[in-house]
């Protein structure tokens, strides 16, 4: 009898056994490791949550260790779970972000890790952490604190930007933008330092800015910030430099000639003065001073009537610090376009051609647009954009001013000279210029810091560039440009960074 081979049976892998073997998945924020407490969250659905996060890139460790950047806790009982926390021995704790579940949730929502908020923080609760904690949940970004016109430490940032404004003349960044920040930082607070300890958890103060806050504290006043203001250098540089058209080096330039003062200036033959320095000179008693809210309103007025008789379309906006609800500027800015594309080109050479009409265009330096869609995205950011711009001196009549021009005691002129800067961009551009311009200037360098930095993005006053997903992100007003960036927005009067 014939026997046929014996062909042994292979047994098929099961569907289920496939989906049992562990996946190695890909690892997409390599600076931010999770740790899940399973206190109060229970063994299986911390199991679930762990592997969700891993699914969309995130690393999730399995044991709490000074690795973790993250702690996610269900826990509402704050008391016990920071003083479970404070059992594990764990050395960088007040690095820590201790969050509630939901900074989790809208993480795994926005498929990357959401800026961290006051909603999402659990604070340890107990009396001597209180300051601490404080200090601790203060954010290193200007675009993440709210920061209003209330300072209640005065005393500390005069004395910074004094030293943050010496380094600046001088043409030193670092120091300068270290004691920019620390500034900063302090006029956010809700409360007043009053020891050393109160700053020591605090980001962006360095040993410097530390040992200038001590010496405040224990003397009342900064020796180093008092050497500063007695300096000839110091006083002469600050002297021409606020004169319109003059910077750090022009300055400097003059000071070592032996220059020390505007009528030896003026008097040098050899010095050329441009137009910009020209009028700067001549109108300097009246743009030196500051402009008020009410003459910003009248400006506004005036630049509004004009914008619309070329194009009843238009669009006005005021931006800088009359925006962000200062009381007082050195200038008043202006943002002008039209819904026409390519019609922003023209409008700022229109709008001067009836200024000049009224009789009230004192100066003009135009500079036309230079902005190119195909050369964005931008990789190094550049202090000014490439927008059509105007910077402008205007003659502003007292009878256009509600309570009256803010004039010199025993000025009878009825007339006022006050700087104005207009920029026109094109509409679909709009908004990030809106977002450029209202400033601050610290808030607008944390912003871009922060998309960088935290988003892998690109943010200039001309777009907003995702680098991970390779594309331009859209935008039509500020709110949605902090949306893209996953940041809880800030109204433009909580930006005084």
């Amino acid at each position: 009898m014939f026997l046929s081979p014996v062909v042994p049976r292979v047994r098929k892998r099961s569907r289920a056994a496939e989906v049992c073997v562990p996946r190695r998945e890909e690892v997409k924020f390599e600076d931010v490791r999770l740790y899940l407490v399973e206190r109060k969250m229970g063994r299986s659905r911390r199991s679930f949550l762990t592997q969700l996060a891993r699914s969309k890139g995130f690393i999730v460790e399995d044991v709490l260790s000074d690795v973790v950047t993250h702690v996610v806790s269900e826990d509402v009982h704050t008391s016990s779970l920071w003083m479970w926390l404070k059992k594990c021995d764990l050395k960088n704790l007040s690095d820590m972000n201790v969050l509630d579940i939901s900074w989790f949730t809208d993480s795994m929502r926005e498929g990357r890790p959401a800026a961290v908020e006051n909603r999402h923080l659990i604070q340890d609760t107990s009396p001597e952490a209180s300051t601490t904690t404080a200090a601790a949940s203060v954010s290193q970004y200007a675009c993440q604190r709210r920061t209003t016109m209330e300072n209640n430490n005065k005393s500390f940032t005069d004395a910074f930007e004094v030293l943050a404004e010496s380094y600046e003349l001088n043409e030193i960044e670092g120091p300068c933008l270290a004691f920019r920040r620390a500034a900063s930082v302090l006029k956010s607070l809700p409360w007043a330092v009053r020891s050393l300890g109160d700053a020591r958890d605090l980001p962006c103060l360095g040993e410097h800015s530390k040992a200038v806050i001590e010496e405040i504290l224990q003397y009342g006043r900064s020796f180093e910030v008092e050497r500063i203001l007695s300096d000839e250098r110091y006083q002469t540089l600050k002297l021409f430099t606020s004169v319109f058209g003059v910077g750090p080096k022009t300055a400097d330039k003059w000071y070592r000639r032996g220059l020390r003062s505007f009528s030896e200036a003026l008097a040098d033959s050899s010095i050329q003065l441009n137009r910009m320095q020209q009028s700067g000179f001549l109108h300097y008693g009246d743009i030196s001073r500051a402009v008020s809210k009410a003459e910003a309103g009248a400006l506004r007025n005036i630049i509004d009537e004009v914008i619309h008789a070329i194009t009843p379309d238009a669009v006005l906006a005021l931006t800088g610090g009359f925006s962000r609800g200062k009381e007082f500027g050195h200038d008043v800015d202006f943002i002008v376009t039209t819904p026409e594309p390519g019609q922003e080109k023209t409008l700022i050479p229109r709008i001067l051609k009836r200024l000049t009409k009224q009789g009230i265009l004192l100066f003009s330096d135009y500079q036309a647009s230079t902005f190119d869609q195909s050369k964005l995205p931008c990789h190094r950011f550049e202090a000014m954009d490439h927008f059509a711009k105007c910077f402008l001196i205007l003659r502003l009549e007292g009878s256009q001013v509600e309570g009256g021009l803010n004039m010199a005691e025993g000025d009878s002129r009825g007339w006022r000279a006050v700087r104005v800067d207009l920029v026109s961009p094109p509409m679909d551009r709009y908004a990030f210029a809106q977002l450029g311009w209202t400033g601050s200037r610290q808030f607008e360098r944390d912003l871009r810091r922060f998309a960088r930095t935290e988003r892998n993005m690109l943010l200039d006053n001309h777009a907003l560039f995702d680098k991970t997903k390779k594309e331009f992100l859209a935008a039509t007003t500020e709110k949605e440009i902090f949306a893209h960036l996953g940041l809880e927005y800030i109204e433009p009067w909580q930006r005084n960074a």
